[in-house]
C-alpha cells in the first residue's frame, strides 16, 4: 500500500499526513521545537488558542525561512468563543497571534452543547472570507456530526479526535469515510503508554521498526493523518519515517483487536 504524504480535503486543500502537535508545549519551548520540526521536514503544525503558543508557532515558521504556503497551520476555536457573535473575532485574534494572513485549517475545538450549529455557521463565514482555507471540528462523535449535517447541510472537512490502537473508533471511522470527512488523530502514541504491548512489539520486531512507528503506520493505513507531539529531534525524524513500510492485513487486524475504549483526554460521548 503506497501512501501519499498528503491527503486532499474538500475544496482541493492538501493536508500533510504527518504533523506536529504542540498541546501542552510551553511557549518558551515552542519556538525551538517547531523550528527543529520544520528543519526535520514537518510541514504541518497543529496549535490552538488554549495552548497559549500560537504566537511562537508563527514566529518559528517565519524564522524557518520557509515560504508560508509550504507550511500547513491548524488552529482551533476555544469553547468560550463558541457563538456566532464571538467566533469571527476569536479567529481574527488567532490570526493576529500567528502573525499570518491566513490559517489553513480552523476547527471548532469541542461540541459545545447548544452552540454547535451557530458556531459551525460562523466557521463557514470565516472560510468564505478567504482568511481560512478549510474548516472542521474536533472531538465530535457521529451524533454531533449528524446534527451539523442535518441542520446545516454542510459537511466538515476534518474531525480531529483521539485515536490510537487502544481507542479504535471504528463506527466513527466508517461514518467519516462514508461522508468524506477526514479524521485526524491526536494523542496517536497514547502519551508513551502501552509501548510495551506484546502485539505491538512483535509487529515492530517483524518490520525492524519502533513501536511508535508501527502505531503511526497503523493509523495512516486506516486513512487518518496524525499529529504526534514530541520535543526530541530523534523522535521527530523517527515519526517521519513511516511511509516506506507496510503492515499486512493480519497485522492490521491484530492491532485493531487491541481496542479497549481507552480515552486519555476528553470524552465527548456524553455531551448532549
Amino acid at each position: 500500500m503506497h501512501l501519499e504524504p498528503t491527503v486532499k480535503l474538500r475544496g482541493n486543500v492538501q493536508l500533510p499526513r504527518m504533523g506536529l502537535g504542540v498541546w501542552k508545549l510551553p511557549a518558551v519551548q515552542t519556538l525551538q521545537v517547531v523550528g527543529e520540526a520544520l528543519a526535520a521536514g514537518y510541514r504541518h503544525i497543529d496549535t490552538a488558542k488554549i495552548y497559549g503558543n500560537e504566537a511562537e508557532v508563527g514566529e518559528a515558521i517565519r524564522a524557518s525561512g520557509l515560504a508560508r504556503k509550504t507550511v500547513f497551520v491548524t488552529s482551533k476555536l476555544w469553547t468560550d468563543d463558541h457563538s456566532k457573535a464571538r467566533a469571527a473575532a476569536a479567529f481574527d485574534e488567532s490570526l493576529q497571534r500567528l502573525g499570518t494572513e491566513w490559517v489553513d485549517l480552523f476547527l471548532s475545538h469541542f461540541p459545545v452543547t447548544g452552540k454547535r450549529v451557530e458556531t459551525w455557521q460562523a466557521l463557514q463565514q470565516i472560510v468564505n472570507s478567504g482568511k481560512c482555507r478549510a474548516v472542521g471540528v474536533s472531538n465530535y462523535t457521529v451524533r454531533h456530526l449528524q446534527e451539523l449535517m442535518d441542520r446545516t447541510h454542510i459537511i466538515p472537512a476534518v474531525n480531529q479526535v483521539e485515536f490510537h490502537p487502544f481507542l479504535f473508533q471504528k463506527d466513527l471511522l466508517d461514518f467519516s469515510r462514508q461522508h468524506n470527512i477526514h479524521l485526524m488523530a491526536y494523542s496517536p502514541l497514547v502519551h508513551g503508554h502501552y509501548h510495551d504491548n506484546p502485539v505491538l512489539r512483535s509487529v515492530a520486531q517483524a518490520h525492524r521498526r519502533s513501536v511508535p512507528q508501527v502505531m503511526l503506520r497503523w493509523l495512516l493505513q486506516h486513512g487518518l493523518s496524525v499529529i504526534p507531539k514530541t520535543t526530541q529531534k530523534t523522535h521527530m525524524i523517527e515519526n517521519l519515517a513511516v511511509f516506506d513500510f507496510q503492515l499486512s492485513e493480519s497485522e492490521m487486524e491484530q492491532i485493531n483487536g487491541l481496542d479497549q475504549g481507552l480515552r486519555t483526554c476528553w470524552d465527548p460521548t456524553q455531551t448532549p
